[in-house]
């Protein structure tokens, strides 16, 4: 059963909080209904989806305990919530900050998580059902949680990748903020990719021209499937190249289970898009992207081999064109890669917010939070110093 706690709120208000150890505890339909978004990683059939496939459960360090914030009996916000037993699959590194607490004689883990398991892609965090006031919920949030911490002496409680208003309300209630930097495309109206190469410079237009004309002379060609076109077969294709690549980046097969593709992947319709290559009629590499209704995320990537420039192609300029072809306003590649800069991507900042609860730990992160952003800010403006445009 969910454990059940007053949040910090006045009695006019009523809000209680609940904590889940499984979505399945509420139905999609409530959940839903209250997240009402088309960011396709907080529907429930993802998010409950990576645990009925066992990517997010106690064995995995990924066990559930999303939040429900109930006003009477009507159902006024949701939030995912992990209690984790490491800081893998996050994006937002804190390995540091776990050897701080063990040289002080405390434990880091288990911590509390609000995130999007193994995605580092900006979005709500806390959805709110219209009858409700959202920065109320977000603050009974904050209550319930440090209670629920307070409680089960829980080192922390970090929330990655949120919105920029929402993280300034972070902020303003006491949690440290970290500052990140990715890489972004944005839409300037461009009817073709021709038309956005057209913004490059003509040397860095000539260098992208020469990289997409490679593929071809290696005698690779590429297909855009959509929802119910992907079938069964190139699923289980897909979830062979992840592995492939997850073993020689990382030593494992990745984080995401071959049921994840099969089951949870497959049944989130229209909102997922893979690209396969293909050889001889033969797929040799895959790029799987979800969307929303304005902005293209780009997730997973993987080959059975390595082609030249193919993953540029199949991960960022298949995408490019995807966004062009469907008037998608943004997208999102995922962490990390200054060699997106020459490709055109943006250096954008991106947030995350932690709550800890010992206070001499709490001063030394917030010191070291506010000297990273800093240097975030100066990389960030050196970066676009980079970009290839005129």
């Amino acid at each position: 059963m969910p454990d059940t706690v007053m949040a910090n709120t006045t009695p006019a208000t009523a809000l209680t909080a609940e904590f889940l150890t499984s979505l399945d505890q509420i139905p999609a339909a409530q959940w839903d209904s209250v997240a009402k978004t088309d960011y396709p990683f907080l529907r429930h059939a993802f998010l409950y989806g990576l645990e009925k496939t066992e990517c997010t459960t106690a064995d995995t360090g990924w066990q559930p305990c999303h939040l429900l914030l109930r006003k009477g009996d009507e159902l006024a916000a949701v939030m995912p919530l992990y209690l984790k037993s490491h800081s893998y699959g996050e994006y937002v590194f804190d390995w540091s900050w776990a050897d701080a607490w063990r040289q002080s004689g405390l434990e880091y883990y288990p911590k509390l998580l609000t995130a999007i398991p193994f995605t580092p892609a900006t979005g709500p965090r806390l959805c709110t059902a219209s009858f409700v006031d959202e920065n109320e919920c977000l603050h009974a949030a904050i209550a319930a949680i440090r209670n629920l911490a307070t409680q089960r002496n829980i080192s922390s409680w970090h929330l990655l990748f949120p919105t920029e208003a929402v993280s300034e309300t972070l902020l303003s209630a006491g949690m440290h903020r970290r500052a990140a930097t990715q890489f972004h495309w944005f839409n300037d109206g461009y009817h073709s990719f021709d038309d956005f190469l057209a913004t490059f410079s003509s040397r860095k237009r000539k260098s992208l021209k020469k990289e997409r004309r490679r593929v071809k002379e290696q005698g690779l060609t590429l297909k855009t499937l959509t929802g119910l076109e992907i079938g069964k077969p190139e699923w289980e294709q897909f979830h062979h190249f992840y592995q492939l690549t997850y073993a020689k980046r990382s030593g494992h097969g990745g984080y995401l289970s071959r049921e994840f593709f099969v089951e949870t992947a497959a049944s989130m319709g229209d909102q997922v898009i893979m690209v396969l290559a293909y050889l001889d009629d033969r797929a040799v590499a895959g790029a799987l992207y979800f969307r929303s209704s304005d902005t293209l995320y780009g997730r997973y990537w993987g080959c059975e081999q390595e082609y030249d420039c193919l993953h540029f192609e199949a991960c960022y300029y298949q995408g490019i064109e995807y966004c062009i072809a469907n008037n998608l306003q943004r997208f999102d590649p995922g962490a990390q890669g200054e060699h997106k800069i020459q490709r055109g991507f943006r250096p954008i900042t991106t947030w995350s917010n932690h709550w800890i609860a010992d206070p001499q730990l709490s001063n030394a992160v917030g010191d070291f939070t506010r000297r990273e952003a800093q240097h975030n800010e100066q990389y960030r403006q050196a970066a676009s110093d980079l970009l290839p445009f005129k």
